[in-house]
């Protein structure tokens, strides 16, 4: 399906989201969508999905003009989206997540589906069972799943949002096979992402918006630093890594047990100390989020104490470790961390422990101006949260959090962000060190994970490693130890590689 947009306009309120924008997508290709985060990706998407409608501009579709009035529609013209979150019901089986949204009548006839759904995927190599519930899979297999629902439905043009967000490096090989597979069958992608080695990987051609506006576009050999000219109109560079001033124990972890369904934790013991940064990786499921969430009283333990500051808070639920001046900033933002149809500026006085029966309304437009200006959130104070970019609401999670805190968890702080963004986060996050703050936080970036950590944990199948200093680390270390090798195999390999290059 070969795709025009021309001329799209699209406002909200003051901001003018998508500003004049053209583009010619030929049929059979990945096309890549970069932009730092508010730059209007997500509102031209939604444009062409049919989310939300353009207020000017022409859609054509194999040189044919139409106007797509909702995503039902989109999927009839053969578009079909695939969010960073897939839109699906976990508590439901897989083939009846993949039988929605079907023409197939009232009672579709199941069996023929379940065959349906079983020649799909063998022509991707996909493993899914029918029968299994959607909350058991990963987010890559979620994903799979529904690239299959949207290729079942009729989608020619597939639209995918920050696809490589959350998945392991395995799982993105497979996406990316996937991607390309269906490309020489003549449909088009759309591939959105901030990250530039993905798009340098996949695509074969790169738009790039900055602002609401068309900056430029590329095809391959790319030059990652003209592509972050465009996206930024500047160079970015890391800062140096710099060791962080501890100071007390802030959260001790004694033989630590922690079960669910499906996992189980033995005999984890940590310290982690003010002013410090712990990073917890692995691949998705391997158990990270189970402790992350026992060291805030969302999960409870089996065995083990739980310390925070010398406080036994074992056993103990959120709001009690809320009160020792525990933080927990989720990944999913809207379902966990903010609430839709709310106000920035209601989130703010949400969040301060005024006096009296009445709220001080103006004093929460005052904070809310004041937080939106200190951490840089493109919005106003009567903006609601979920209008907001990934990016702005992340930065507006950070900045509902209180001063003085003793720890802070945080799930993919940087989930989905750009590069800019995601230095900005992480400033901000190095200030609350500073003030004596210990940050325990969850990643599937590798690479971040050893820019910001000072400790790191890694995770396989329950299996938590020992505690490792994260300048000693490397990569190919990392990665080899998510992938279940031991701490000793993984510096016997490395050391042999350094000797070879020597």
């Amino acid at each position: 399906m070969r795709v025009d947009l021309k001329n799209i306009h699209k406002t909200f309120g003051s901001v003018h989201a998508n500003d004049g924008i053209n583009m010619a997508i030929p049929a059979g290709t990945i096309q890549g969508i970069l932009g730092e985060n508010g730059a209007g990706k997500s509102t031209l998407m939604k444009i062409l999905s049919g989310f939300i409608q353009a207020d000017q501009g022409e859609i054509l579709l194999d040189d044919q003009l139409v106007t797509i009035h909702s995503p039902s529609d989109a999927i009839r013209r053969g578009i079909g989206m695939l969010h960073q979150d897939p839109l699906d019901f976990p508590p439901m089986r897989v083939i009846d997540n993949f039988m929605l949204g079907s023409l197939g009548g009232l009672i579709p006839r199941r069996s023929e589906v379940v065959e349906a759904f079983l020649s799909l995927q063998r022509q991707f190599d996909f493993a899914l069972s029918p029968e299994t519930y959607v909350d058991t899979l990963t987010v890559g297999e979620r994903q799979q799943l529904e690239i299959l629902r949207l290729l079942w439905l009729g989608a020619r043009l597939l639209i995918l949002d920050e696809p490589t967000t959350g998945i392991s490096s395995l799982q993105k090989e497979k996406l990316f096979a996937t991607l390309r597979l269906l490309a020489e069958e003549g449909r088009t992608i759309i591939f959105v992402s901030h990250k530039l080695e993905d798009v340098e990987e996949l695509c074969h051609r790169v738009a790039v918006l900055r602002l609401g506006q068309l900056t430029g576009e590329m095809s391959p050999p790319y030059n990652p630093s003209d592509l972050i000219e465009m996206m930024f109109s500047k160079t970015i560079e890391l800062a140096p890594r710099s060791p962080s001033q501890t100071g007390e124990p802030v959260l001790t972890l004694q033989n630590i047990a922690i079960e669910d369904s499906r996992l189980s934790i033995q005999d984890v013991n940590l310290e982690v100390l003010s002013g410090q940064v712990v990073g917890l990786a692995g691949m998705e499921g391997s158990g990270q989020n189970l402790l992350l969430r026992a060291c805030g009283g969302l999960v409870r333990t089996v065995h083990g104490k739980i310390l925070v500051r010398g406080k036994d808070l074992t056993g103990k639920n959120y709001h009690a470790f809320m009160q020792h001046s525990v933080a927990y900033l989720p990944a999913s933002r809207l379902e966990e961390g903010l609430i839709p149809g709310l106000t920035l500026s209601e989130h703010f006085i949400l969040t301060e422990y005024g006096e009296g029966a009445f709220i001080d309304w103006d004093r929460g437009v005052e904070i809310s101006q004041t937080r939106i200006q200190e951490y840089n959130i493109r919005g106003t104070h009567s903006s609601p949260v979920e209008r907001l970019s990934g990016g702005n609401q992340q930065r507006a999670l950070l900045a509902l959090l209180k001063p003085s805190l003793n720890l802070i968890l945080l799930e993919h702080p940087t989930r989905g962000l750009d590069i800019e963004s995601t230095h900005y986060i992480w400033s901000k996050l190095r200030e609350r060190c500073q003030q004596g703050s210990a940050i325990i936080f969850i990643s599937s970036d590798l690479e971040e994970i050893l820019q910001y950590s000072d400790q790191i944990l890694v995770f396989f199948s329950g299996q938590v490693f020992p505690q490792l200093d994260a300048s000693t680390v490397t990569v190919d270390m990392l990665g080899q130890l998510i992938g279940g090798k031991s701490l000793n195999d993984t510096s016997a390999s490395v050391a042999g590689a350094n000797s070879n290059d020597a």
